[in-house]
C-alpha cells in the first residue's frame, strides 16, 4: 500500500506531523550510519555480532511502530512473509550465478578474499546458515528497505525514498569496504584508499537502490531480504569454493595432469 506525502498549512496539524516525521527520518539515518561505521568498529560487536544485530532490528521495529508505521507500511502486512515469485525468481538467479562463477578458473581471482581463507566448513555453515542470513541480511532489509524507506515515504515521494535510502545504505558500508580493502592489500596509500572506498560506496548504494525498487515493486520486505542472503550467502559460498586449498592428493593429479 502507497503511503502519501504529509502535507498542511504551516502551523497546523498536519504541518507539524510532517515535521516530526522529517526529524524521525534524519535522526533515525544518522543512528544507522553511526551504528556501523563506529559501534561496528570495536571488538565486542565483531563477538556478538548476530545477537546484537538481531536485537538492533528488533529495536527499530518498535521505532516504527512508536512513529505510527504499521507492519504493511513495512512490507511486513499480512500475507506477505514470503518473498513471492519476483523476489524468489531474483535470488534462484543470483544463487545460479554465484555456482557458474565458482566453477569457472577465470573466475577465482575476483573470487579471492582473505576474510574467508581461514574459514572450514564448519565455519561457512555457521556464516551462510546464521550471521549471514540474521545478523547481515535480515537486520540490514529491517532497517533500510523496511523501516527507513517507509519513513522517508511519510515526508517524500518514492523515487526520492529510495535515492535517499540507498544513499545511507552506501554510507554505511564506509568502514567494512575500508576493512575489506586493508585485508586484501587493495589500496596503497591514503588517495588510493579513499578513491576505492567511494567507489565501494557508490556500488553498495546502487545495489541498495536495487533492494529498494524490489521491496516497493514487490510490496514485501522478504523479497529483498531473500535477494539479500542469496548475494551474500552465495559469494561467501562461491569464494570459499573456488579458493580453498586442494587436498593432497587432488594437488598431485593435477600436477600429474
Amino acid at each position: 500500500m502507497r503511503r502519501h506525502v504529509r502535507i498542511g498549512a504551516p502551523g497546523g496539524p498536519g504541518h507539524r506531523a510532517a515535521c516530526r516525521d522529517q526529524q524521525v527520518a534524519v535522526a533515525y539515518a544518522l543512528a544507522l550510519m553511526a551504528y556501523n561505521n563506529v559501534i561496528g568498529a570495536h571488538g565486542w560487536h565483531r563477538r556478538w555480532y548476530t545477537p546484537v544485530n538481531a536485537g538492533a532490528a528488533a529495536a527499530s521495529l518498535a521505532v516504527a511502530a512508536a512513529s505510527g508505521l504499521t507492519a504493511e507500511d513495512l512490507g511486513l502486512g499480512r500475507g506477505r512473509w514470503l518473498p513471492g515469485r519476483l523476489g524468489s525468481l531474483l535470488a534462484a538467479a543470483t544463487a545460479a550465478g554465484w555456482l557458474a562463477a565458482a566453477t569457472v578458473p577465470a573466475a577465482r581471482p575476483v573470487l579471492d578474499d582473505q576474510r574467508i581463507s581461514g574459514l572450514d566448513g564448519r565455519g561457512v555453515a555457521y556464516q551462510t546458515l546464521v550471521r549471514i542470513p540474521v545478523g547481515t541480511a535480515a537486520w540490514e532489509e529491517i532497517a533500510f528497505r523496511g523501516v527507513l524507506q517507509a519513513m522517508l515515504r511519510r515526508v517524500m515521494s518514492e523515487p526520492a525514498a529510495i535515492a535517499v535510502t540507498s544513499g545511507v545504505f552506501g554510507l554505511w558500508h564506509i568502514r567494512p569496504t575500508a576493512g575489506a580493502l586493508r585485508v586484501n592489500g587493495l589500496a596503497n596509500g591514503t588517495r588510493q584508499e579513499v578513491t576505492r572506498v567511494a567507489a565501494g560506496v557508490a556500488v553498495t548504494a546502487a545495489g541498495g537502490a536495487a533492494f529498494s525498487w524490489l521491496r516497493a515493486r514487490s510490496g514485501r520486505l522478504a523479497a529483498p531480504v531473500a535477494m539479500h542472503v542469496a548475494l551474500n550467502c552465495g559469494g561467501l559460498a562461491a569464494a570459499w569454493a573456488a579458493t580453498r586449498p586442494k587436498r593432497p592428493g587432488q594437488a598431485q593429479t593435477s600436477a600429474g595432469a
